[in-house]
């Protein structure tokens, strides 16, 4: 077998879980080989912990009661983001703590991304992670952006010009641009208000440097008032682009539901 098959085999028997702040979602399937996948979000209830959601729903989704037992877990969670060079060399866990002002009841895990010269440290509740170990035997956790870095970054290569990007979800607007195989920038605002969006977009085009004639912006995602915000941000800057999901994923049939969100669209269609 060789690795597109192993690929394309991973992509049916594991298991995704998609855990953000107040909601969780669980899929299989290869949409690409077969144009199936199985979608199934699950409604969390906010008044107990993520792990508990977890363990309840064990109890009453059908996904979760089919015996999977490879998995991987899309956690929406702060990311500190280290160069690989640079990443044998740090106290990882009390650097992520400091920087993060976390508790101290989370474990702290890391997800290598081979494209960007980089490596991604986050947190995961002790509780979740032991639910998580007790369900299954082969287990991948990574933040819910590393599908989309990955993927925006193979395509930040079409065209000279210099690209900046933004991923809405959860109320959060993540921006982040690429130079030399490596980050240029990252950062996560909070963005429930379209306002906000505008000023926070445009101070980090003014922080990174980028010209307002040549360079240009990337939207995708659950935007506030979409449209009062792209028009705004054109009276300022000449290329801003609204991604349409469709043709940025060749247009097969999943790219096109509004149910799915774009991180996991860029799990299984990239």
């Amino acid at each position: 077998m060789n690795d597109t098959d192993n690929h394309i085999s991973d992509r049916k028997l594991r298991l995704t879980i998609r855990i953000s702040k107040g909601s969780m979602a669980l899929s299989v399937g290869d949409p690409q080989e077969n144009g199936q996948l199985v979608y199934e979000p699950y409604a969390m209830n906010t008044a107990i912990s993520v792990a508990a959601n977890l363990r309840e729903a064990f109890n009453v989704s059908e996904l979760l009661q089919s015996g999977y037992k490879r998995v991987l877990v899309e956690l929406d969670t702060p990311v500190m983001l280290i160069p690989t060079d640079e990443f044998a060399g740090q106290d990882t866990a009390a650097l992520y703590h400091h920087t993060h002002h976390q508790q101290g009841s989370e474990e702290i895990l890391s997800s290598v991304l081979p494209d960007l010269n980089a490596v991604a440290v986050f947190a995961i509740n002790k509780d979740l992670k032991l639910v998580i170990d007790d369900h299954f035997q082969d287990i991948r956790i990574q933040p819910l952006m590393q599908a989309v870095w990955t993927h925006l970054y193979r395509r930040s290569f079409a065209g000279p010009r210099r690209k900046l990007y933004a991923y809405f979800h959860e109320k959060h607007m993540e921006v982040f641009s690429f130079q030399q195989n490596r980050f240029r920038f990252s950062n996560v605002f909070d963005a429930a208000h379209a306002h906000d969006a505008l000023y926070y977009l445009l101070y980090v085009w003014r922080q990174t440097g980028m010209d307002a004639e040549h360079d240009e912006l990337y939207l995708v995602g659950d935007m506030p008032h979409a449209d009062w915000l792209t028009s705004h941000i054109r009276q300022y800057l000449q290329r801003c682009r609204v991604i349409s999901q469709e043709t940025d994923f060749n247009n097969i049939p999943m790219a096109a539901r509004k149910d799915i969100p774009y991180d996991m669209k860029a799990i299984y269609l990239d």
